[in-house]
């Protein structure tokens, strides 16, 4: 009982400590606010890159983030109005999907996927919709998904040498297989892909492909929004968070994905963890997110620096994936905060409090002048 009571009390002090990580954060993400466009820079550094503008994922996640600081009721309208008029603008009236300016996002199957739920979701927060029809209603989806049966033959050709980039492949075809109507073809699709990540699961870990223990780790964490979309539990997690625990204790965390994803996975998971495991994890957690938190009040996605390109950032240097995408570069690769990192950052906050039982506190930033003059 005694080292329970011991167990708890530290617990408490590691995520008041962790909270103390974000005291310069919102004046950092307000140097990422442009307000020509109603969008947000991954980096500081972005601004300095030809033909630089704000980009889908990094506004979106912008918008995430004012959210976990619980500003998201209370924007002022202009903000508002120009976030909403940012992401009706980046979407295609003829195919209903979401493009950023850069054309080699076009060419990225993963961000085309991606930039739906992100667009979809932030029009949803803000009160507002999308200007068109969405790709499969607009007949427009990838061609895998004209059957099941091709569907099924492209979840097979899909490579897993690299279980992060692999199962993001996989797992972002169920922005697609959401829209599908009726609802019977819709099961029939997603009846499909469960049974063939089944099939694809390793039984002894319980995870997904092949790579290092967080490379795998982080394809199971991407291969779970597919489950989540359904509302669909992950199988084997006891197997799952005994992989978990692996990584954490013997592998290092060089990318803030590292730490979010088994941390992500631990929430979803809804484990019943020994109090003395859960102290361990949240400490090792927060050890890891210092050594990324920046001079400038944000987070880097990775130990060296910021990555230029987070689209290509899942396969590091020595790792092989076919068929990569061009890199889409949206940071200048400089040893500074980008937004990927810094709502990840928050997301493990405030899923290590869930993991401990207890409410997070507020983190204060009403007050930051960039947001409290910002046109109401």
């Amino acid at each position: 009982m005694q080292t329970q009571q011991t167990d708890s009390t530290e617990i408490r002090r590691l995520l008041t400590e962790m909270d103390g990580l974000f005291d310069g954060y919102m004046a950092w993400l307000g140097g990422q606010y442009d307000a020509a466009s109603g969008g947000f820079y991954y980096a500081a550094s972005s601004r300095g890159l030809a033909n630089a503008e704000p980009d889908i994922e990094s506004t979106a996640q912008a918008l995430n983030i004012l959210e976990r600081f619980g500003l998201l009721g209370n924007l002022p309208s202009g903000m508002r109005q120009g976030l909403v008029r940012f992401f009706q603008q980046k979407q295609d009236a003829a195919s209903g999907y979401f493009y950023d300016a850069n054309p080699l996002m076009r060419n990225d199957e993963v961000m085309v996927a991606r930039a739906i739920s992100y667009s979809c979701n932030a029009l949803r927060k803000l009160g507002g919709q999308p200007l068109y029809a969405l790709p499969y209603e607009a007949q427009q989806a990838p061609a895998y998904m004209s059957s099941p049966e091709s569907y099924l033959a492209w979840l097979q050709a899909i490579p897993l040498m690299n279980s992060w980039r692999g199962c993001d492949r996989l797992s972002t075809s169920s922005v697609y297989v959401e829209q599908v109507e009726p609802a019977e073809r819709r099961a029939d699709f997603a009846r499909i892909a469960f049974d063939f990540f089944a099939r694809s699961q390793d039984i002894h870990s319980g995870l997904w492909g092949q790579g290092s223990h967080y490379v795998r780790i982080s394809g199971t964490f991407k291969l779970h929004i597919f489950y989540d979309r359904f509302h669909v539990p992950l199988p084997k997690e006891d197997r799952i968070y005994q992989s978990i625990l692996y990584a954490l204790k013997n592998e290092e965390a060089a990318d803030m994905c590292y730490i979010r994803n088994p941390i992500h996975l631990l929430s979803y998971m809804k484990l019943d963890i020994p109090a003395h495991e859960l102290r361990e994890i949240i400490e090792l957690t927060l050890a890891n997110m210092k050594r990324l938190l920046r001079a400038d009040g944000g987070f880097s996605r990775e130990l060296a620096h910021s990555p230029t390109a987070p689209n290509v950032a899942q396969v590091k240097q020595g790792e092989y994936y076919p068929e990569m995408p061009q890199a889409v570069h949206i940071g200048g690769g400089m040893v500074e905060g980008d937004m990927n990192a810094g709502t990840q950052a928050l997301l493990i906050r405030s899923v290590c409090y869930q993991l401990a039982g207890i409410e997070a506190p507020s983190l204060e930033a009403s007050q930051h002048v960039w947001y409290a003059n910002t046109k109401p």
